[in-house]
C-alpha cells in the first residue's frame, strides 16, 4: 500500500505541474506557460523545433530554431535570439510569454535576459512557431500576418529561409538583413552583413562593418545582375519595390525541400540544400563566386574578367588614369576615357556587352520608359554617364541611368547585359575607321604572311632540319642540353635492366647522373611512327609549362640519329600500371584515389585555363599520368598537345591523334577538338579510377555496354556504388564516391556544350554543392574496334588503348 500511496502522490504533483512547463508536442506558449532547458516546442508540421542548444564544441548555452527532422549531429541552427548574451547557466532559466504580448527569456530572479518588443498589446497574446520558421508572437484568435506584435522574421540572424523578406519598410524605417556569425562555435554577431540597399536603385550587397566588399548587383526582372548563376528549379524567386517597401524573398516549388540562404563567418552566401538520401547539406552555389567578386576590384570603368591575366582591364576606348600603377597590379584608380568627355558638345552612346552592371549607388530609373527614350533623357543630362535597361524579364522595358563614375563592372559572357556609355563622338568615327584600319592590316598581314611562308619555305630548304631544332631548342627554351655519352653512361648503354617502358614515340629508360640525380629518358626510335615534328612539339609546351600536376622536362639530347627527352623520374610509374593490375590496385585505397583525381583535374585546369600558352593536351589517359613518390599524379605525354589563343577553346583538324577509349565523339567522329574534348578524356579517367576497368574493352555478363555505358545505366537506376572496385570498401567515402562518379558522368556527355569547364570541375570535386543531372554519354555503345596500343610512358604498355598518331604539320 505505501508503495502505491507514493507513486500516487509522485503522479500528482507531476500533473500539477504541466500549466508550468510546455508540452513537447505543441507549436504554442501561451501566458501560463514556459520553456526550460531540455524543452522545445515543434512547429504544426514537424519542420522546425525551438529550444534550448549549445553550438558545436561551445557550452554556453542559447534559445534557438532549428531544423526538426536533421539528426542532432547534424543540427542546423536557423535564429538565435541571445545571439549576444549567452548563458552559461540554465538553471531557473525560462522562455515565457508575458500579458502585454513581450516574449522574454528570464532568470530565476525574474531578471530579463533577452525580450521582443511590441508597440501594442492584445487580449489572448501567445508565442507560435510556424512551419515556416517563423517565430511570431500574436492574439491566440488572429491569424492575419499584418497584425502580428512580432515576429522573428524580422530580426534573422545569419540565415534567410523562404518567404522571409530581406529588405527595408519605408514607412517604418525597419530594415532586414542578415547578420553572420563570428564563428561556428559563436552566434554573436560577426564582421559580415548582407542588404538589399535601396539607395539610387536596389541592389544586394555584403558589407564588412561599414564597407562593400561585394555586390551582387541591381534586380534586372530576372536575377541580381551580377549573379553568375542561373535561375534555380527549387525555388520561385521575388523582388518587390515599391513606394512603402522594397525586400527580396524566395519560395519553394516544392514545400518538403528544406533549402536556406547563409550568411557565412567569412562572408560568403550559401544556398544549400538538404538532400536526405546523403544526409548532408548541399551547396547550389558561393557568393562571391570568384575574385571578381571582389567590389570595385578594377576601379572606375575598369572591368573583370575571370579568364583573363591580369584579371583586371579597361574597357574597351578607355586607358588607365596611371598606367605605372596599373602595370605593377594596383588597379584602384581605375580607367579614363581615352578622349575626354564635354557632354555639353556632341557626343555618342557606346554599346558594352556581356557584362554586370555597375554599382547603382549614384543612379535613378525609369519603370516605364522604352531604351529610345533612356538614350534622350540621358543625352540632355550633363550629369548621366550611362543608361541600361531596368527590366529584361521580358524585353527591355524601363531605364537605369548612372551619374557619376562607373564602378565594379566585370564580364560576365553568358548571363550579362548591356549598357550604354556616354562617349565623346570622335570615338564613333574612329570606331567606323578602326572596322576599315582592321580590313586594312588584314589584307596587309595576309600578304606578308605569304611572303614569309615563302621566305621560310626557302630557309627550310637552306638550313638543316636537325641543326635549326636543335638551335631553337638550345637558345628559346633554355633547357640543358644534355650529351649522348652522358645518357649512355646513366642508362648503362641503354640496357635491358634499365628500360621501363615502351610507346609510340620509344623506350622509356631509367638512369643515374653521375651527381646522384634519377631521370627517366624518353629515346625516339627510328621506326617511330612519331618523330621530330612530335619531339620538338613536346618540348616547346612542357618546357613552358610550371605545375605540381605535370610532369617536369629536365633536358633534351639531339646527336646524330639520336632524338631524346629527359624527364624528372617518377618512382611509381605510370598510373595505368596500378588500377589495372589486380594486386597493385590494393595499393590505392579511396583517400589515395580522390587524390590523384584532383590533382589530375588540377593538372588541367591549369593547362586549360592558368598557363599562358592555353594547351589542348588531346592523349590524356591513364598511361600518361605518373606518379612520384607520394602518389602525387603528373600529366606527361605532350607530343600531340595544341595550343589556342586568347579566348579560342579549339580547333579543327584532318589528322586526328588520340587514344580510342579516351577520345570524344566530337573529335573521333568529325576533327572537332577543344577543352571539352580533354574534359571527356578526364571523365572517361575518373570513372577507370574508380571502377579499376578499362572503357575499351569492358565486358560486363548482362550486357554489351562499354564502361561508359554501364556507368550510364547504374547512375539512371540509382545504383552507382555497384560501379565501384570491390577493393574500397574499407576506405570508401561513400559521398566522395557518389560524388566523383556523378562528375565523371557528366564530363563524358555526348555534346561538348553540355560538358563542364575543368575549372567548374575542381569547384565540383572540392565542395558539396548540387551537381545537375548527367545526360547521356557519348560512344555510349561499346564500339567494334581493334588493335592495341603501346603506350608513350614511364611504364609497359597499356593494353586496350590504340594511340592515333597521323599529327598535323606544326
Amino acid at each position: 500500500m505505501g508503495t502505491i500511496f507514493f507513486l500516487l502522490i509522485f503522479l500528482l504533483s507531476f500533473y500539477y505541474c504541466i500549466p508550468k512547463i510546455i508540452s513537447t508536442t505543441t507549436n504554442v506558449i501561451t501566458t501560463n506557460q514556459s520553456i526550460a532547458d531540455g524543452e522545445t516546442v515543434v512547429s504544426s508540421g514537424g519542420t522546425f523545433e525551438l529550444g534550448f542548444f549549445s553550438p558545436n564544441d561551445s557550452t554556453k548555452r542559447y534559445i534557438g530554431i532549428w531544423y526538426k527532422q536533421i539528426l542532432p549531429h547534424m543540427q542546423t541552427v536557423v535564429w538565435v535570439a541571445n545571439r549576444e548574451k549567452p548563458l552559461t547557466n540554465t538553471s531557473s532559466v525560462v522562455l515565457k510569454v508575458n500579458k502585454w504580448g513581450i516574449l522574454a527569456l528570464l532568470n530565476g530572479k525574474n531578471e530579463m535576459i533577452w525580450s521582443t518588443n511590441t508597440s501594442r498589446s492584445v487580449q489572448n497574446p501567445v508565442a507560435v512557431l510556424l512551419d515556416s520558421g517563423n517565430l511570431v508572437v500574436k492574439d491566440a484568435n488572429d491569424d492575419n500576418p499584418e497584425n502580428f506584435l512580432w515576429q522573428s522574421f524580422h530580426f534573422p540572424t545569419d540565415t534567410h529561409l523562404p518567404e522571409m523578406k530581406l529588405g527595408k519598410n519605408f514607412r517604418t524605417g525597419h530594415e532586414v538583413y542578415l547578420s553572420a556569425w563570428k564563428n561556428d562555435n559563436d552566434p554573436a554577431a560577426g564582421e559580415f552583413t548582407r542588404h538589399i540597399d535601396p539607395t539610387g536603385y536596389p541592389q544586394a550587397l555584403i558589407k564588412s562593418g561599414t564597407s562593400v566588399v561585394a555586390r551582387i548587383g541591381p534586380w534586372n526582372g530576372l536575377r541580381w545582375s551580377g549573379s553568375p548563376i542561373p535561375l534555380l528549379e527549387c525555388c520561385f524567386f521575388q523582388f518587390i519595390f515599391n513606394e512603402e517597401e522594397v525586400y527580396y524573398s524566395f519560395s519553394l516549388i516544392n514545400s518538403l525541400d528544406l533549402t536556406r540562404l547563409v550568411l557565412t563567418s567569412n562572408g560568403y552566401i550559401q544556398h544549400l540544400k538538404w538532400v536526405d538520401w546523403t544526409k548532408r547539406w548541399h551547396i547550389y552555389y558561393n557568393l562571391p563566386a570568384d575574385y571578381c567578386d571582389t567590389h570595385s576590384l578594377c576601379g572606375a570603368y575598369g572591368s573583370c574578367d575571370i579568364d583573363d591575366t591580369p584579371v583586371c582591364g579597361c574597357l574597351e576606348k578607355f586607358v588607365a588614369r596611371y598606367p605605372q600603377q596599373w602595370e605593377k597590379g594596383d588597379w584602384s584608380e581605375g580607367c579614363v576615357r581615352r578622349t575626354p568627355l564635354n557632354c555639353k558638345k556632341e557626343h555618342v552612346f557606346i554599346k558594352y556587352s556581356g557584362i554586370k552592371l555597375p554599382n547603382t549607388k549614384y543612379s535613378q530609373y525609369n519603370k516605364t520608359m522604352t531604351l529610345k527614350g533612356c538614350r534622350q533623357v540621358c543625352s540632355r543630362n550633363c550629369s548621366c554617364t550611362a543608361y541600361s535597361s531596368l527590366d529584361i524579364s521580358n524585353g527591355d522595358k524601363g531605364c537605369l541611368f548612372w551619374f557619376g563614375e562607373l564602378i565594379d563592372i566585370r564580364k560576365l559572357s553568358e548571363r550579362g547585359q548591356d549598357i550604354y556609355i556616354k562617349m565623346d563622338s570622335s570615338e564613333r568615327e574612329s570606331e567606323a575607321g578602326s572596322k576599315r584600319n582592321k580590313a586594312m592590316i588584314l589584307t596587309l598581314m595576309s600578304f606578308s604572311l605569304l611572303m614569309a611562308m615563302i621566305l621560310l619555305s626557302l630557309i627550310f630548304l637552306l638550313h638543316k632540319r636537325k641543326k635549326k631544332k636543335k638551335l631553337l631548342l638550345k637558345e628559346d627554351f633554355a633547357l640543358q642540353m644534355f650529351q649522348l655519352s652522358t645518357l649512355t653512361r646513366a642508362t648503362n648503354n641503354f640496357s635491358l635492366n634499365n628500360k621501363i617502358g615502351e610507346g609510340g614515340f620509344g623506350a622509356v629508360y631509367k638512369g643515374l647522373l653521375e651527381e646522384g640525380q634519377e631521370i627517366a629518358v624518353k629515346r625516339l626510335s627510328r621506326t617511330s611512327m612519331q618523330g621530330l615534328d612530335e619531339y620538338t612539339n613536346e618540348v616547346i609546351y612542357i618546357a613552358k609549362l610550371q605545375h605540381r600536376n605535370l610532369v617536369r622536362l629536365l633536358g633534351c639530347c639531339i646527336q646524330g640519329d639520336e632524338k631524346m627527352l629527359i624527364y624528372e623520374y617518377m618512382p611509381n610509374r605510370s598510373l595505368d600500371s596500378y588500377i589495372f593490375d589486380q594486386t597493385k590496385k590494393k595499393l590505392l585505397d579511396w583517400p589515395k584515389r580522390f587524390h590523384i583525381i584532383n590533382g589530375i583535374a588540377r593538372g588541367l585546369l591549369y593547362l586549360h585555363q592558368d598557363s599562358r600558352l592555353r594547351i589542348i593536351h588531346r592523349d590524356l589517359k591513364a598511361s600518361n599520368v605518373l606518379l612520384d613518390i607520394e602518389m602525387n599524379p603528373k600529366i606527361s605525354d605532350f607530343g600531340m598537345a595544341k595550343s589556342v589563343i586568347g579566348n579560342e577553346m579549339g580547333a579543327k583538324t584532318h589528322n586526328v591523334v588520340g587514344t580510342y577509349g579516351y577520345m570524344s565523339p566530337e573529335y573521333a567522329v568529325d576533327g572537332m577538338f577543344s577543352v571539352k574534348s580533354d574534359v571527356f578524356s578526364f571523365g572517361v579517367l575518373l570513372l577507370e579510377i574508380v571502377s579499376c576497368k578499362r572503357n575499351r574493352g569492358f565486358v560486363h555478363q548482362d550486357h554489351n555496354l562499354n564502361l561508359l555505358g554501364h556507368a550510364w545505366k547504374l547512375y539512371k537506376e540509382d545504383k552507382s556504388l555497384e560501379l565501384v572496385d570491390e577493393q574500397l570498401a574499407d576506405s570508401c567515402n561513400i559521398f566522395q564516391v557518389l560524388r566523383s562518379i556523378q562528375v565523371g558522368l557528366l564530363c563524358v556527355q555526348q555534346h561538348p556544350d553540355d560538358r563542364p569547364s575543368m575549372f567548374s570541375v575542381v569547384q565540383m570535386l572540392a565542395n558539396e554543392s548540387l551537381l545537375p543531372k548527367a545526360k547521356e554519354p557519348g560512344f555510349f555503345i561499346e564500339r567494334d574496334v581493334f588493335g592495341e596500343e603501346k603506350s608513350g610512358s614511364q611504364t609497359g604498355s597499356s593494353k586496350n588503348d590504340v594511340t592515333i598518331t597521323l599529327l598535323d604539320p606544326r
